[in-house]
């Protein structure tokens, strides 16, 4: 039987949509049998991280937690210990808890992290891969999440999704579309959104 431990699912935009996804065995693709388990402990407490994947034994771990900020982004420039204590320092303690546990990892991060430069030019359809270096460093969030992520590829076991710009099918505060409604200007730039209701049913 799939056990699949979640973080970031009690408080989280993210976690919570795939928590309740994953509650009802119809409406996704894991196993009908499969077991989810909301996580208590936080990131950046590796003791108490490590005693609660000890004592769930989880065949998959889910992160869906993260400090983002609030209003935004902006607000990590002046919180940068607490940004890091979640983003970074939690996130690599979940990453190499379940690498010594061997339990795969899901991580959904962020493709804040890239933008257009001379290999990667605006109208020129030549895209980032996943093996390429975060260039985006703007801001401390997308640093943070930049430097994670290069860390995150030297474990085999984890899996790391670029959510950007997720778009939902609810009028959610964090929804793309309700927030541009609310935008006094829009640039027209092209540029990469997420729809969550095709991303998390995924297998």
């Amino acid at each position: 039987m799939a056990k699949i431990l979640v973080y970031g699912g009690k408080t989280g935009w993210i976690g919570q949509k795939l928590s309740s996804l994953m509650a009802d065995p119809s409406s996704h693709g894991y196993p009908p049998n499969s077991r989810v388990i909301i996580g208590d402990a936080r990131l950046e407490n590796r003791e108490s991280l490590l005693a609660e994947i000890t004592s769930h034994s989880p065949t998959h771990v889910l992160n869906a937690a993260g400090v983002t900020g609030r209003p935004n982004v902006d607000w990590c420039e002046s919180n940068k210990e607490s940004t890091i204590r979640t983003n970074v320092v939690g996130t690599l303690n979940l990453a190499d808890i379940c690498s010594a546990s061997n339990i795969h990892c899901t991580v959904f991060a962020t493709g804040c992290i890239f933008e257009y430069d001379a290999a990667h030019q605006l109208g020129s359809g030549v895209g980032f891969t996943e093996s390429d270096v975060a260039n985006f460093d703007d801001s401390f969030y997308s640093k943070t999440k930049g430097m994670v992520e290069q860390l995150l590829s030297c474990y085999q076991n984890c899996l790391v999704l670029r959510v950007r710009m997720p778009i939902s099918d609810d009028l959610s505060g964090r929804n793309f579309i309700t927030k541009i409604l609310k935008y006094d200007r829009i640039v027209n730039i092209p540029n990469s959104m997420t729809v969550l209701t095709e991303l998390l049913p995924a297998r």
